[in-house]
């Protein structure tokens, strides 16, 4: 299972954007700043916009799931228990994982953005698709939402996750690093040999390296548990 980005170049007005890799099964970070051209990718990958160029092939990929910057944007039913079943899921287990216990005959517009990006996040990780596209996951959430969205996405057992975020303080357990950065997409390769070279490394992973510490993977408690290896 994959994803070929092959010479992929899309235009419009004065951005283009360029970019060439394969995505394979696991976990995948696009960091970048905010307008380098992350939200366009992943529509590209989702197959909602169409390239000047190249191309986007799948390979062994029967299903894929986009879940949007804005979780308003993916609400089409009157209730929360009505919106979780639209996505062929049991109520009762999107809500417990989405700590939305009792919710269920709210309005989803009575949630706030953080919850409602709870209940989304967890229908798109609970679908379980072969390629899941996740645009910004941990916008609206406070550091323990990030904690609780970041076990959800590492919790996915199998299939290709892409994650486009600029978020710099809460990160999950990834299997390779992307840049993107004036519209180029550039492939940092996979962890942790990939680190060093992060040029959007959270300031503990930076730290960290620093020091003269090699951690495993990008989480906080990585790079801790690095620091205390060199120090004894």
């Amino acid at each position: 299972m994959r994803v070929d980005l092959e010479g992929l170049v899309f235009a419009r007005g004065p951005f283009t954007l360029r970019g060439s890799g394969t995505f394979g099964e696991g976990v995948h970070l696009v960091s970048g700043p905010v307008g380098g051209g992350k939200s366009t990718l992943a529509l590209l990958l989702a197959g909602l916009l169409r390239p000047e160029s190249g191309a986007v092939r799948r390979h062994g990929v029967s299903s894929a799931l986009l879940l949007l910057q804005f979780p308003e944007h993916h609400i089409t039913c009157p209730t929360v228990a009505g919106e979780v079943r639209s996505w062929g899921l049991a109520p009762e287990d999107v809500l417990l994982r989405a700590d939305l216990l009792g919710r269920g005959d709210d309005d989803p517009f009575h949630l706030s953005r953080g919850e409602l990006r709870r209940l989304t996040l967890a229908c798109a990780v609970m679908q379980n698709p072969d390629l899941l596209v996740l645009d910004e996951p941990f916008s609206s959430l406070d550091c323990v939402a990030k904690g609780e969205a970041c076990w959800m996405i590492e919790e996915r057992g199998a299939g290709i996750t892409i994650i486009f975020s600029h978020e710099r303080a809460v990160l999950p357990r990834v299997d390779a690093i992307w840049e993107m950065e004036d519209g180029v997409l550039t492939a940092r390769g996979s962890v942790p040999d990939a680190i060093p070279s992060w040029r959007h490394a959270p300031p503990y992973l930076r730290y960290a390296l620093r020091e003269g510490a090699r951690p495993e993977n990008i989480r906080l408690s990585d790079a801790r548990e690095a620091l205390c290896r060199i120090r004894g």
